[in-house]
């Protein structure tokens, strides 16, 4: 098995199944954001993982492309028929810095402590947001959508690291 960096319209229908089951909770009740924030914490984790060019969570963004693909293809085949294996125009988030990457590692970190104190519902739903956001980040649309992420990340991580070294605060 190996990783991919592009999505078929399986993957697509797999990451839309998943999002629909969250997000239809949401809207058939009060709509309090809330409600949204197991599944929005997943899906920044993710967003700021697919801002990785390797490592760990760049490896794990590419192989949930794999794993959607896979799945997604088996399930719309096998409900409809029709193969499901052709491609979407694929996107990447890129201009991730040093200082940046730290603070991927921290949202990441702080999302998985999230996750280890949460509920059994509220699991399922960060994992659902991890798994629909690196996902759809595969896609050109999302990815340029927050193509503005990488770098906010390098902004935050420059501000931390100025704080730090006593530069502008006094």
């Amino acid at each position: 098995m190996t990783a991919t960096t592009s999505l078929t319209l399986g993957g697509l229908l797999g990451a839309v199944l998943i999002l629909y089951a969250n997000l239809r909770p949401w809207w058939t009740s009060n709509r309090e954001a809330k409600q949204l924030a197991p599944f929005g914490k997943g899906f920044l984790a993710a967003a700021c993982a697919a801002a990785c060019p390797g490592g760990i969570l760049g490896w794990a963004h590419a192989r949930t492309g794999t794993v959607a693909n896979g799945a997604g293809e088996r399930v719309g085949e096998g409900a409809t028929g029709a193969t499901q294996a052709a491609g979407l125009t694929s996107g990447q988030l890129a201009g991730l810095g040093a200082t940046g990457a730290a603070v991927v590692v921290v949202v990441v970190f702080a999302v998985s402590l999230a996750w280890k104190a949460a509920g059994k519902t509220d699991k399922r739903r960060i994992l659902g947001g991890v798994y629909v956001g690196s996902t759809l980040c595969l896609t050109a649309g999302v990815a340029g959508a927050l193509s503005w992420l990488p770098g906010a990340l390098n902004a935050a991580g420059g501000g931390v690291v100025q704080a730090v070294q006593g530069m502008g605060v006094l």
